[in-house]
């Protein structure tokens, strides 16, 4: 066995807990966990400060995160993408993708009259960039408004908080939902080898948007639909692109959204090493110590030589050896015995008075008896 490492390797070199899968690794889903939900405004659309660009005469532009490169989609390429939508007019959200945990899939040039304008917006951005739309209502719902959202009005201009997951650019702009199994499976697995350069590279935000975008094509439709050899072809992509994604995390030091991508995989193998391996990783770090303990233990049942684990599991036991002698000193002062009170200075001035006081008492008692 190795020690754990960030190089992408063939499996058969690898440890098990190594940090990059190889090709012939398994794999899952769930595109809207990789890069977290953006925090939502209470109420209405985020406030932009950035320079408003004009795109058309109904379609303006702020940046609100800047993409990775210079390429941008063009007329029927494929591109994959979170939003949240509002009518302008009213501020009510109608639609919110990163809440249904689905990424939308739109065919430049092939999109539905309602997404003209988001369409546009979305030719104008690089993949991994974030940005706020304005779209008049001749580009979106018109002026019979929205059947399936009955919130949208007539004549509603919208308001659109966009993030392009990324893009694939195919000369005849076939949709996920017009490919063969295998067309899906092969363009998944060139992402995530693409994602395992940038890995490589230390590029590892533009490195998770590929693995993203690999998953896009699995979604949990399309896995629901496979069974057999097909479902172990599509897994053997899908999980390496989860674990390889908390890799990147790890390293990013966002360990809630690490340990959510291994329980991913979990849900298809509960005894993936890696999964179990990266999640203990994930949740040492948050200083979830008994948790992340449970799951190294359960991953040396599988490899029970792996030095990685080994080495994980003595640092708990250092790190637990150091809060148990922190806690001793601690208790040592709390419970240790009290030194006696130090006497308080006593005032003479008192003490000759209240001696006084007794000899005129007693003298005054002796007097009374010679009297009686």
């Amino acid at each position: 066995m190795v020690e754990v490492k960030a190089e992408v390797e063939v499996e058969d070199q690898q440890s098990p807990v190594s940090d990059q899968d190889g090709e012939n690794d398994i794999v899952t889903e769930g595109a809207s966990v990789v890069h977290g939900e953006p925090p939502q405004e209470e109420s209405g659309p985020p406030k932009v400060e950035s320079e408003v660009e004009v795109l058309h005469d109904k379609v303006t532009k702020q940046i609100m995160k800047e993409g990775h490169g210079q390429k941008k989609p063009s007329k029927y390429s494929t591109c994959f993408l979170h939003y949240r939508a509002w009518t302008e007019s009213t501020q009510h959200k109608f639609e919110d993708t990163w809440h249904e945990q689905q990424p939308l899939e739109i065919v430049l040039g092939k999109e539905k009259k309602e997404m003209t304008g988001l369409a546009i917006g979305i030719s104008s951005m690089t993949a991994g960039e974030r940005a706020l739309l304005r779209v008049g209502c001749e580009l979106g719902y018109g002026k019979e408004g929205s059947f399936s959202f009955p919130n949208v009005p007539p004549m509603a201009d919208i308001v659109y908080e966009v993030e392009l997951i990324g893009f694939d650019e195919t000369k005849e702009g076939k949709a996920r939902g017009d490919m063969t199994v295998e067309e899906r499976i092969g363009a998944a697995d060139r992402r995530k080898m693409d994602g395992n350069l940038l890995f490589k590279e230390e590029k590892l935000e533009e490195a998770m948007q590929q693995y993203e975008m690999a998953i896009a094509y699995m979604g949990d439709d399309f896995m629901f639909q496979l069974y057999g050899k097909y479902r172990d072809m599509a897994l053997a992509v899908k999980n390496p692109c989860h674990l390889n994604m908390a890799a990147c995390l790890i390293k990013l030091e966002r360990y809630d959204e690490a340990i959510a991508q291994c329980g991913i995989v979990l849900v298809e193998d509960e005894s993936n090493v890696k999964a179990l391996f990266r999640r203990g990783k994930a949740r040492a770090e948050l200083g979830q110590t008994d948790a992340a303990r449970e799951d190294f233990l359960k991953a040396r049942k599988y490899v029970p030589q792996d030095k990685a684990i080994a080495k994980e599991l003595r640092l708990l036991a250092e790190d637990d050896k150091a809060v148990y002698h922190k806690q001793k000193e601690l208790y040592k002062g709390l419970f240790a015995q009290r030194p006696d009170p130090t006497p308080e200075p006593k005032n003479w001035l008192i003490l000759i008075w209240q001696w006084l006081l007794s000899v005129f008492y007693s003298l005054l008692r002796r007097h009374r008896q010679k009297a009686d």
